[in-house]
Formats: structure tokens, sequence, C-alpha cells
């Protein structure tokens, strides 16, 4: 990563984001510009660098981690060939420390300073394939459907408690939008399984993680989404700590003994799908189901023995997909 001479920090917003660029890697020698968050602003960012001398070849980008805000940003530099680093905006903010002010142009500036003293630990952000993307863009709808199917269900179902007449009113006026619900979520999974069918590396991805015992259809998708096809994560356990299903020690000389817990800065979709995969394994798994019954036997938690299982499911799902071997069910002695 040293190869890197200039440090650029992005602030996104909306409408505009803000640029500073650590010319020579210098923190004095920080130089801010504005642009407008469009096509049109990134071209003139490409030639604002150029005029410091800063190209896609010897400058190093960052930005925090914003949705949809940043994906212009992304895509347009990475066809300008600018090599990327797309961090949580809480890892940034941690590091530097205690911080007196905020406005865009320090936002971007401490950026900047963060990718700089961090370079040798930058995760290189690899733009997805168009068909993850429409994965994610299906799932992300798909997730918005379902609240607000079950939101409207369980408003009719509490009415029907205080008010029966107009419980009953209510559901008809809501029956064509329940109706219109389960119909766009049939599309949905209709062109899911087509994007999978059609790709063969989905295709063969997507049958090994789903082998494992208690993965279904969606948290395999959401796994093959967040981790861009299994490619940002180098070990298990690296996946693992990602999804929050890695207890780690919490002592402090001789006062301090609490229990070891896991990191509240993990992606909080992918362990509440894996905790209902722990669920489903404890049934359907007689190897799992066998580990549950005697470690809750031995006195352990029930959520510190589910949230063990979770883990193993993580790591059957990357030796599946490390082996290109499907899962084979094992049966208790």
């Amino acid at each position: 990563m040293n190869k890197f001479k200039h440090f650029l920090g992005i602030d996104v917003s909306k409408d505009y984001f803000d640029a500073v660029v650590l010319v020579a890697g210098k923190k004095e020698n920080a130089i801010h510009n504005q642009f407008s968050n469009d096509l049109k602003g990134i071209k003139s960012l490409v030639v604002w660098l150029k005029g410091q001398d800063a190209d896609f070849e010897n400058t190093l980008v960052c930005l925090e981690h914003t949705g949809m805000y940043g994906k212009l940003i992304v895509k347009y530099l990475t066809v300008y060939k600018f090599t990327i680093w797309v961090e949580i905006s809480l890892k940034i903010i941690r590091s530097i420390g205690v911080q007196r002010g905020k406005n865009d142009k320090l936002d971007a500036e401490r950026i900047a300073y963060y990718a700089m003293k961090n370079v040798d630990e930058a995760q290189i952000f690899t733009t997805p394939r168009k068909e993850i993307e429409k994965i994610r863009n299906l799932l992300s709808l798909r997730e918005k459907l379902v609240e607000t199917q079950t939101h409207l269900k369980r408003n009719a179902k509490e009415l029907s408690q205080f008010d029966k007449e107009v419980a009953k009113f209510s559901a008809t006026l809501q029956k064509n939008t329940l109706k219109g619900i389960a119909l766009d979520l049939k599309s949905i999974e209709k062109q899911l399984d087509t994007i999978i069918k059609e790709d063969e590396n989905l295709s063969r991805i997507f049958k090994l993680t789903t082998s494992v015992i208690g993965v279904g259809k969606v948290t395999a998708l959401f796994l093959i989404c967040f981790t861009n096809e299994f490619t940002m994560y180098a070990t298990p356990r690296q996946l693992a700590c990602y999804t929050g299903v890695v207890p780690f020690e919490y002592t402090s000389g001789k006062s301090v003994r609490a229990k070891p817990k896991v990191h509240y800065m993990a992606n909080k979709k992918l362990k509440k799908q894996l905790h209902m995969c722990a669920l489903s394994a404890i049934t359907s798994d007689p190897e799992l189901k066998h580990y549950f019954e005697r470690k809750v036997g031995e006195g352990k938690s029930k959520m510190l023995v589910i949230n063990n299982i979770r883990n193993k499911i993580v790591h059957r799902i990357c030796a599946c997909i490390r082996n290109n071997k499907a899962f084979e069910k094992r049966q208790v002695a």
C-alpha cells in the first residue's frame, strides 16, 4: 500500500461532497474543494486532482460507507481506475480520538488523515458485479414489502381486540394492498431465482451455502451480497467477527472480569439471519441438536450456546466455499 503518495478524503452528502487531498501525505498540505454529487462534479474532481499532481496511480481515495449517496462517486472513480477504500464511519471516528468541532471540510480532512495513517490496513474496494447489485436491490425491496405487510396485518389484528367493526372496515380497505404485496413478493422471488440460475458462479456459491443445514435462501443471498461473493474475508473468523458471532474477552486488571461478549460493531442484518439459521439447525441437525442439549445440560446459557452454533454455521459455510464441496450431514453416535 505504500505506493500511494497522496491521500484523498471524501465526505459525502446528498447534493454535494467535500474533498480534501493530503499532498505528499502531509497533514499540513491539506487542500480542500467542494463538488456536486453527480457525474459533472466527479469529472471536476478528477481534473482538480490532476492539478495537485494526484492521479489514479499515486492516490488512495477514502470515503465513509454512506449507502446510496456514495454509489455514484465509487462507480465513476472506479471507471477512472482510482484505488478506493470504503470504510465504516465509526472506525474512522474511533481511530482519530477526541475532536473539537465538526463540518464537512473537517470531516473530509479527517477521512484523508485516517487513510494516510492506516494505509497498510486499507481494504481496497472491489466493484460488485451487476448481478450482485440486482440481488441487493431486490432484497432491499423485499425487506420493505415484508415490513409493510407485517405492519398492516398486525394493525388489523390489534384493532379487532378493541373495535371489531372498525377492524373489519380496515381489513376490507387493505385487502387489495396485501394482495398486491403478495404478488410483488412472488415476482421478486422469481427474479432472484432467475438471476441465480442463469449465473454459473452464483448458482455454485448459492448451492454450497444452502447445503449447510439451517441456512435458507435469504440468508445465503445476504451473505453473497455483503461479502461480494465471499471475496471480502480471508478467514472464517473474520467473517464471524463481521457478523457479530465471535465473543471477545472483557477484562482489565483484577477488578474487571466481565463475561466474554460479541462486539456491537457488527452487521446486524446478517446476525439476525444467522440467529434464525441457528434455531432452525437446532431442530434439523442431529449434531447441533446434541451439542445444544449437552451444553445447556452443563449449565451454559442458552443464548451463549446459540451464538456458538451461529459461529459453527459461519465456519461450515466458509469450509464449503473454500473446498467447493457441499455440506454433508453427520449423525451423532
